[in-house]
């Protein structure tokens, strides 16, 4: 008896010349982004040059949208683009505690979608009104760690994208090259007296910038480690110390842009070589030392950043050893006027910088490290 049923296809085609040509002026306008955007500059930190030792502060804080984050925010809307989960018209939804959601709030503007940013209700009201400037919506939620399912939930109602930063940070950007953070800092290293590092400091939020540096110092053969600065009560550190990633649990940091309340799966535990845990307190005297020294202003990523690179600066002058330490300036302080420089909410957060200010005087009238 024949069969009354339909034959099955044995052709498909569901190709869409207009969704993809409104992709390729997407990816033109990210990838024209880049090339209008020069590169950061890689600044001298001011040590006595008798010790021998270079410090270098990568300032990410020129980018357009004025942190580290504008190049995460850069690569993942590349590769949610070219990965065909972005279109026109999508809702792009992300959790974040401030800074790439200012730069993926200036991403979407560009490509006329809209944009929801998941957030604490804790975050600098600076963030906020620099996300809604760029045309984002913020929609808070009272328990940090609620961000992740609310922006999933977000995304699947509005039918749009959940960009999700601390998942794809480490696969969308191109590790080996093209004119990442690693590779720019290597070639505007290349005519200094220690051309190749002996530490890079970096911090820990979604852990793509660790994993990119990482990876690329294994790539191109450097004997260069890495170390990462953790806040304190962040996931990040036990879960490395204790090779136990996944059952590793912190609390909200204080400094915010790094220190997650559970190891983000961006991380990459086997590319750090070493992890340092800093006071929030500490992070908050190096941040206002910065700035008495250098008259720059940052947020309180780059303090926690300074604080690991001085020690780790202080173990080579005890050890006699000459050559270079890079870290980055994360981002402008003008974001935590009401926060970080406020010295009426320092005291508020029951914080005592005094006896870490007193550390770093005493690092940078002796080289000693008294912490």
């Amino acid at each position: 008896m024949a069969s009354t049923d339909p034959p099955e296809p044995t052709d498909v085609d569901r190709s869409d010349p207009a969704g993809r040509a409104w992709v390729d002026r997407a990816v033109a306008a990210v990838e024209a982004d880049a090339r209008r955007s020069a590169d950061t500059h890689l600044l001298v930190y001011p040590l006595p040059p008798e010790w021998g030792v270079d410090l270098y502060l990568k300032d990410e804080s020129t980018h357009p949208t004025g942190s580290l984050k504008h190049r995460l925010a850069r690569s993942l809307f590349l590769h949610a683009l070219c990965s065909g989960w972005i279109t026109e018209g999508s809702t792009v939804v992300e959790a974040s505690s401030g800074s790439t959601a200012v730069s993926e709030a200036y991403f979407a503007r560009m490509l006329g979608l809209p944009f929801v940013a998941v957030m604490p209700a804790s975050t600098s009201r600076e963030k906020i009104a620099l996300i809604e400037r760029h045309g984002g919506r913020c929609h808070f939620v009272q328990r940090a760690p609620d961000v992740y399912e609310e922006a999933r939930r977000l995304a699947a109602e509005t039918g749009g994208h959940y960009l999700d930063q601390f998942t794809h940070a480490e696969r969308a950007t191109d590790w080996r090259g093209n004119n990442t953070i690693a590779e720019s800092v290597f070639e505007q290293l290349a005519l200094e007296r220690h051309p190749v590092p002996e530490w890079v400091v970096v911090g820990a939020g979604t852990g793509g910038t660790s994993a990119t540096f990482g990876r690329y110092l294994r790539y191109r053969r450097h004997p260069t480690r890495l170390a990462v600065v953790d806040p304190e009560n962040s996931a990040f550190f036990p879960g490395w110390v204790e090779q136990e990633p996944a059952w590793a649990t912190g609390m909200p940091s204080r400094i915010e842009g790094i220190g997650r309340p559970r190891v983000e799966p961006s991380f990459l535990p086997s590319v750090v070589d070493r992890m340092i845990r800093v006071p929030d307190a500490a992070s908050l005297a190096a941040t206002r030392h910065l700035e008495r020294v250098t008259g720059r202003r940052a947020g309180g990523s780059t303090g926690t950043n300074l604080w690991g690179a001085f020690r780790l600066v202080a173990e080579m002058l005890a050890a006699g050893r000459t050559g270079s330490v890079v870290t980055l300036l994360c981002d402008g302080g003008e974001r935590y006027g009401h926060t970080l420089y406020s010295d009426a909410w320092v005291a508020g957060q029951g914080l005592d910088l005094a006896p870490h200010t007193a550390v770093l005087e005493e690092f940078t009238a002796t080289g000693r490290w008294t912490a």
